[in-house]
């Protein structure tokens, strides 16, 4: 089962809405930011949110992202790859951020920290994947599952999470992320793989031991 964000789907009408709005835009139309911003507000500070780990950060990314869109925006020049333009946009941003940042990790950590682990013979450990195909949709729909989900992400390597975040988030193709984040194909679907892979062995251990992770973290806060 493929880890998903609780969120909309992103239907043909809203992709419509967003081609409709970057054409008025394209034309001159002001009027059409304060559209452009509704829309893309929310979906951009979220990004930013697990990308720089910091709600500081996050806000001035989104802030950063949007007002850099309204100054560019003479440099798009296909209206259908609105999207993709302003996650680069923003994933731009958020390297620029993150360079300067306080809160800047002092290392990256590896995927491996997230993977599991080799046995004594050097076989990679299976991993116990819990059966989700049980579970009601309101369940998985809840604020905790949705934390847990949000956190693992959060701390995958910045690598990973960017890819992971493009495609099931945002919800662009493989080919769009590798547009955005300068890779081949081949690449985005080998770190798409290991991200879900780390990302649903964390929802895994959730749903097996009905929610430690987040029981933890509070006792620790």
């Amino acid at each position: 089962m493929r880890a998903r964000y609780n969120r909309k789907r992103y239907s043909p009408l809203e992709r419509e809405a967003e081609i409709e709005i970057a054409r008025r835009l394209m034309t001159g139309d002001a009027n059409a930011f304060d559209r452009f911003v509704e829309h893309f507000r929310a979906k951009v500070f979220h990004y930013s949110w697990l990308m720089c780990g910091q709600r500081e950060d996050a806000e001035d990314v989104a802030q950063d992202t949007l007002l850099k869109v309204f100054e560019s925006f003479d440099q798009l020049r296909e209206p259908e790859r609105v999207r993709p333009w302003v996650f680069r946009i923003a994933r731009n941003a958020c390297l620029m951020k993150r360079r300067k940042s306080v809160f800047a990790p002092a290392q990256e950590l590896s995927l491996d920290d997230f993977l599991p682990t080799l046995d004594r013979d050097g076989g990679r450990v299976k991993i116990q994947i819990a059966d989700w195909s049980g579970l009601p949709d309101r369940q998985v729909l809840q604020s905790e599952m949705k934390q847990v989900l949000d956190e693992a992400i959060r701390a995958l390597p910045e690598n990973y999470k960017t890819v992971i975040l493009m495609r099931d988030s945002e919800e662009l193709s493989t080919l769009e992320t590798a547009h955005v984040l300068e890779l081949t194909e081949d690449v985005v679907k080998t770190r798409l793989h290991r991200a879900r892979l780390a990302v649903r062995q964390k929802l895994d251990e959730y749903l097996r031991t009905d929610g430690p992770v987040l029981t933890s973290q509070r006792r620790g806060a």
